[in-house]
């Protein structure tokens, strides 16, 4: 019995969450998260390098290789404008802009922001982009014999080097790096090429040209030895060749020779079997002819080609060609078994994972509904004096057999005394509002009679003095029962006077006026014709009067208070009314503050008695829809636009002169 009865008891949640995520999870999705990954590194490598050598290092190669033919026929050009050096560099410049134009895509952009390469390689290509279009001027000026060799060479290369340090950008391994050297070196084997053509052609090769030729011979000798010393497989056998072949001896000894005696042009016979144009005689015992020069060149050029082509193949045979091929490797069969395996554990876990899902979405919506509406609506309740059952609101709950269901009745535990701590407190302010209101109504009419005894007073005295001192005790005691009438309102009850006509708008902020301590510094023109309902006049006086307060409290006593008012000629609000000071004016975060006050007068905080009457503002504005809100003046201080409601706007009328601090009554 006690056996059945412990397999009938539903499991934990900790034991549900062990059996299903960590023990046949945590190990197989270590696994399968590293075989992916690793797989997805592959793949994604293999296609970035496969769209950067395709879209960019190919191009950008086919770039090179044409700037350096034109410059070669830039440079024979420059030195004999003839028909022929003419037609090679216009074939050279179209080839060179052919394959400029391969870079270049619709829009503005280039093939570097399709294939996903790194800022540096974007931005080198960008500068090349931006040599390429400036050396368009430098054409013209070629072509037109306007371009000294010096700056037409400078140019040239200034372009070239622009594409090669794009492709040194690009991202790639060793093999690519060893492939770029190299391209660097056939390089600086083209600037002595061009070199010594414009030297031949032109019969003279200047000081600054030797060095030149000199320092491009170094550096290309410097590039092969460093980039050739890590070669291995088919790239080595191919350098090898090259290295055992003579070539580079031959080239070596050709350099010496052309940088110590100079160049010159392969004879080429006149008409009249003598000497032909400029620059084609016989050389000088020592100087290299341009054939030597080319016999010696071509070989190492071409096999200096043929490495750096040797390089990038073997970097595209050793890459992954795909995502198959990735999924053959370790990498990618472990993810195929660890994908399996999860497969396999999920299907067999789902059925707990069922149970616990359902479990969980009861729980949450019980809490929503706690939270969202059960709780919200028994503490409106409340607040509005109406009595809630707090065991028909959160009943008793059955023992719960699991952790979940544990929560569950903790949350309706938490409901209950939520329920009893809200009944209680509104129970307290209750009690409290009707004390307070209490004492509020008998401090009133004990004012009101003071009220109607100074009245008398005034009404049998004759003598000046003492007529002016009964005037500052009606005035003290008009104030006093606005206090007490604030008091009444925060408490939630009505104020108690009212009056069954309407009374004229001027009368109504009159006694506002007379009703605060200051009411000298007001000044309240003849307002437009108009005239308030008379069940509101006596808490729109209220609502001014602790405006007007605010106002003269808070701006310097040598300072006027502004009323104004007018018709708006709205459906909605029919009268305007803008008190405006000139004090220092608040903040923008305090004058927010203090609109919320004014929207929102439930929210009473009670330790913020500094600003109870504007609480007493809102609650005011709420019961008749009036809208009060707060807004910087014009030069300093604060304006306060009272918008009244078109119902409360009735005709002006004639109700007979109205005193400070009192309004005609029934």
């Amino acid at each position: 019995m006690k056996v059945s009865a412990l397999l009938r008891k539903p499991p934990t949640v900790r034991l549900r969450i062990t059996g299903l995520v960590l023990v046949p999870l945590a190990g197989l999705l270590a696994l399968w998260v590293y075989a992916v990954v690793g797989a997805a590194e592959q793949v994604g490598d293999a296609r970035q390098e496969q769209a950067a050598d395709a879209g960019v290092r190919t191009p950008v190669t086919a770039v090179v290789d044409a700037l350096q033919s034109e410059r070669r026929a830039a440079a024979a050009f420059l030195a004999e404008p003839d028909e022929t050096h003419t037609r090679a560099l216009g074939d050279a410049v179209t080839a060179s802009r052919t394959a400029a134009a391969r870079l270049l895509l619709p829009g503005g952009r280039t093939v570097a922001d399709t294939a996903g390469l790194p800022a540096l390689a974007t931005s080198r290509m960008n500068a090349l982009t931006a040599a390429l279009d400036n050396l368009a001027a430098l054409r013209d000026r070629v072509t037109s014999g306007g371009a000294p060799w010096p700056a037409a060479y400078r140019g040239y290369t200034s372009a070239i080097e622009a594409a090669l340090r794009t492709e040194s950008a690009l991202d790639g391994g060793p093999q690519l790096r060893l492939a770029v050297e190299l391209a660097w070196a056939g390089e600086h084997l083209a600037r002595q090429d061009a070199l010594l053509t414009a030297a031949a052609w032109s019969g003279e090769f200047a000081p600054d040209q030797r060095e030149q030729f000199a320092a491009a011979a170094a550096a290309r000798q410097a590039l092969q030895l460093t980039a050739t010393a890590d070669l291995t497989g088919p790239p080595r056998d191919a350098w090898r060749e090259l290295a055992g072949g003579g070539a580079l001896a031959a080239l070596a000894g050709a350099e010496r020779r052309a940088a110590a005696s100079g160049v010159t042009a392969a004879e080429e016979p006149g008409e009249d079997g003598g000497t032909g144009a400029r620059g084609r005689r016989e050389p000088d015992t020592g100087e290299v002819t341009g054939g030597e020069w080319e016999q010696a060149a071509a070989p190492v050029r071409q096999g200096l080609a043929e490495v750096e082509q040797a390089l990038r193949e073997s970097v595209r045979r050793s890459g992954p060609g795909g995502p198959l091929a990735a999924l053959t490797r370790p990498a990618g069969a472990a993810a195929l078994l660890g994908l399996a395996l999860i497969g396999v554990t999920l299907a067999l876990t789902v059925r707990a994972g069922r149970s616990l899902v359902r479990d969980l979405a009861g729980l949450r919506t019980a809490a929503l509904d706690i939270a969202r509406r059960k709780l919200p609506g028994a503490m409106r309740a409340l607040r509005a004096g109406q009595p809630v059952d707090v065991s028909a609101e959160a009943p008793e709950l059955p023992p719960a057999p699991d952790e979940i269901g544990q929560v569950h009745d903790a949350l309706a535990t938490l409901h209950r005394a939520a329920l009893r701590a809200t009944a209680e407190r509104a129970e307290l302010a209750g009690g409290i509002a009707r004390a307070y209101v209490s004492l509020a109504r008998r401090s009133q009419a004990l004012v009101n009679r003071q009220l109607a005894l100074i009245d008398e007073m005034e009404r049998h005295t004759a003598e000046p003095a003492a007529l002016d001192e009964l005037f500052r005790l009606d005035h003290l005691t008009t104030r006093m029962r606005r206090q007490a009438e604030s008091l009444i309102i925060l408490s939630g009850a009505a104020s108690g006077r009212s009056w069954s006509h309407p009374v004229v708008m001027t009368s109504v902020v009159q006694a506002a006026v007379g009703e605060i301590e200051d009411y000298r510094r007001v000044a309240v023109p003849v307002l437009p014709d108009a005239a308030l309902a008379g069940h509101v006049v006596a808490d729109l006086t209220h609502l001014l009067a602790e405006l007007l307060e605010n106002a003269t409290r808070f701006s310097p006593p040598h300072t006027w208070v502004r009323v104004s008012g007018e018709r708006t000629g709205s459906d909605t609000f029919g009268y305007a009314l803008r008190i405006e000071d000139s004090g220092l004016g608040m903040p923008p975060a305090e004058l927010e503050r203090a609109n919320r006050r004014i929207r929102r007068p439930d929210c009473l905080d009670l330790l913020e008695t500094d600003r109870l009457g504007l609480f007493v503002v809102g609650r005011l504005a709420a019961r008749h829809g009036v809208r009060v809100e707060l807004r910087p003046a014009p030069g300093s201080g604060v304006a306060a636009l009272v918008l009244l409601p078109a119902g409360l706007v009735a005709a002006p009328v004639e109700p007979g002169p109205v005193r400070s601090g009192t309004v005609p009554s029934a």
